[in-house]
């Protein structure tokens, strides 16, 4: 009696909604597809808790997630708590990926306060999550609307905190391809974030610090490349590009080696893939979200 239940179908026809009623949904919610933003929003109007907690349909809540999730909220000051993705599965791609969240999660447990919660594990305050407008349902499609949030939060001065032992299992990429798709699909949407969100540019509590250097130094090889097409000589800066390159991914192979040697020593090479396809994703979104649309002055706006 201490919580209510609310899931909400964003459209789905795999009979989510009966299923929901049979487990002891309080409320479920069935919408026509409009994206993960105006669903969540919903479930906002719909639910009575001043406090509110999100998890997303490929997650399982560890038994005492909801208990762990508050914890935080203690304190009148926190209006946000961002939980910890954790992986069952034991194959090397999806090992990569947990071992990429949990260095992230290791540094972002030292900070005194964050600027990312994503709905995976989140739990926000009514009144501030009201207060910035909820979520935006410009982000169409599972993207980057949590974070617009978060980083909206953080610009009005809350207070968020990282909660490691509230706990949600979540089914990573097993393949390469589809750990490179991801990042892709999420590419366009971080343009539009950062578009709106130019501070953060420079870096925020989950990203890694070593990205902006490592898209510096990619173009800089793909540059040198094309240059020593014409002129042999600029080939020997691209190899001294790609060895600074690899060199930003070794305090990662270093934490990696003990816990997990062959996603050590395929760390760097995935790197080099992932900012690949993150650099032509972030490209097309400047050009889609910048030049061709005005909804990024908008978000802007808001805050």
């Amino acid at each position: 009696g201490r919580y209510e239940l609310v899931v909400v179908d964003d459209g789905s026809t795999d009979g989510t909604a009966a299923i929901a009623r049979q487990a002891g949904a309080d409320q479920v919610l069935v919408l026509p597809h409009r994206g993960p933003a105006a669903a969540r929003n919903a479930g906002v109007s719909a639910a009575r808790g001043a406090v509110l907690l999100f998890t997303d349909a490929d997650c399982e809540p560890a038994p005492d997630w909801i208990e762990r999730m508050v914890e935080p909220l203690v304190d009148p000051q926190v209006v946000g708590v961002k939980g910890a993705l954790r992986s069952r599965q034991g194959e090397l791609m999806a090992r990569l990926t947990q071992l990429e969240y949990d260095i992230r999660y290791e540094r972002m447990a030292r900070a005194p306060s964050i600027d990312f919660v994503d709905t995976g594990a989140a739990a926000f305050r009514r009144d501030a999550l009201v207060e910035q407008g909820g979520f935006d349902s410009v982000y169409s499609v599972p993207s980057a609307e949590d974070v617009d949030l978060s980083f909206r939060l953080a610009r009005a001065g809350y207070r968020m905190l990282f909660a490691p032992s509230a706990v949600v299992w979540h089914p990573h990429p097993t393949t390469l391809w589809g750990y490179l798709r991801r990042k892709a699909r999420y590419g366009p949407w971080r343009a539009l974030l950062y578009l709106r969100h130019p501070a953060k540019i420079g870096g925020d509590s989950h990203t890694d610090p070593a990205l902006k250097f490592q898209f510096g130094l990619a173009a800089a090889m793909v540059t040198l490349l094309l240059g020593g097409l014409a002129y042999p000589p600029l080939l020997l800066g691209a190899g001294v590009a790609l060895l600074a390159f690899v060199g930003t991914t070794l305090p990662f192979v270093r934490w990696a080696w003990r816990r997990d040697r062959r996603v050590a020593l395929l760390w760097p090479a995935v790197t080099l893939l992932r900012v690949a396809v993150q650099a032509v994703g972030l490209a097309a979104g400047l050009v889609i979200h910048g030049l061709f649309s005005a909804s990024w002055r908008r978000g802007r706006g808001k805050e």
